[in-house]
């Protein structure tokens, strides 16, 4: 799964990515903010944005889904690397926490629109 999130990440427009916390948690931003972490060392792997609303479905819905690990646990989500969550429900994660930061950045410095990116 840490394949899958990270090569999705990567592809994202305008992202970049950095290690604040040090060599094990890799941040992945868009124009400074961050939108997702990654830590493939450790069973909570991967922490995304997420709508209130949305975060609060998913983690009734799937139990490897956690409020965000050392974050607002409201607006951040955890996946646990334990292989129940199917690869595109993982990719959409990532793109809608994606969406939703680019969707605070002033319009001049958004790469896509958040509105229809990655929507079919």
């Amino acid at each position: 799964m840490q394949d899958w999130v990270q090569a999705r990440a990567e592809e994202l427009p305008g992202v970049t990515v950095d290690q604040p916390f040090g060599p094990e948690v890799d941040v992945f931003r868009v124009r400074g903010l961050m939108f997702m972490a990654l830590s493939p060392s450790t069973a909570t792997g991967v922490t995304l944005k997420s709508a209130p609303a949305d975060a609060e479905a998913l983690r009734e819905t799937f139990p490897a889904i956690i409020p965000g690990y050392h974050m607002n646990k409201r607006h951040w989500i955890t996946l646990r690397f334990d292989g129940s969550l199917a690869r595109d429900l993982v990719e959409e994660l990532v793109t809608e926490a994606y969406r939703l930061v680019v969707a605070k950045l002033p319009r001049a410095q958004r790469p896509v629109d958040p509105e229809t990116f990655g929507r079919v």
